[in-house]
């Protein structure tokens, strides 16, 4: 990380202090700088707990609840991952230290192409990043062992239920509000889907279609 060692310690132990315990996690979450993510304006403000706006209406979470997804997520080194919302491209990143390969996909280009400028800079080579409608995820590609969703539906999409692995396991916000919703982990067994609600949280709505710019 580029951020001071002081800073550094403060941004683990609020991670730590919100619920993030698991290693692996951290270890990605320090290696990964959101400051890298987070332009004009709020750039000073990259390493607080807080969401951030970013270009296209959408915003950067915060790192805690990237923490929280991450650590929910339980990646495998061999896992083959699946993001819908890729954003500032800030989670993909450290799904990326944690997976063999992540597929991000966004309906904003102007976000794939500047998460994919950031991804080059850190030499970043395991994401394959893509401006096409997420809700209906990436079929020619699946299935995938973990799916993340970092926007909002009022319930699980059918199409990403679908490309989950047996044994796989999506989180995602659900809610039909953008004040009340639920971060829910839902695993695929040989017989249908768990579902373990996890914690509140807030995130933009998963919107069919692609954006315009």
């Amino acid at each position: 990380m580029t951020m001071n060692p002081e800073a550094q310690m403060q941004f683990l132990y609020t991670l730590r202090s919100k619920g993030v315990t698991d290693g692996r996690t951290l270890q990605a979450m320090e290696k990964i700088d959101r400051g890298v993510f987070v332009k004009g304006l709020f750039a000073t403000r990259a390493y607080e707990d807080m969401p951030l706006p970013i270009a296209c209406g959408q915003t950067i979470s915060q790192p805690s609840v990237v923490g929280l997804m991450t650590q929910a997520l339980n990646v495998q080194p061999r896992d083959k991952v699946l993001e819908v919302g890729t954003g500032s491209g800030y989670q993909a990143a450290i799904l990326s230290q944690l997976a063999r390969r992540v597929y991000t996909v966004d309906r904003y280009l102007r976000l794939v192409r500047e998460a994919q400028l950031v991804f080059d800079s850190l030499g970043i080579v395991n994401i394959t990043a893509m401006a096409i409608d997420g809700s209906y995820g990436l079929p020619d590609q699946a299935p995938f062992d973990r799916i993340l969703v970092t926007a909002a539906a009022e319930d699980p999409p059918g199409p990403l239920l679908a490309q989950l692995k047996t044994g796989g396991i999506m989180v995602l916000p659900v809610g039909q509000s953008d004040t009340v919703q639920s971060l829910i982990k839902v695993t695929r067994t040989e017989t249908g889907f768990d579902y373990e609600e996890l914690r509140s949280v807030r995130f933009v709505p998963l919107v069919e279609g692609m954006g315009q710019e």
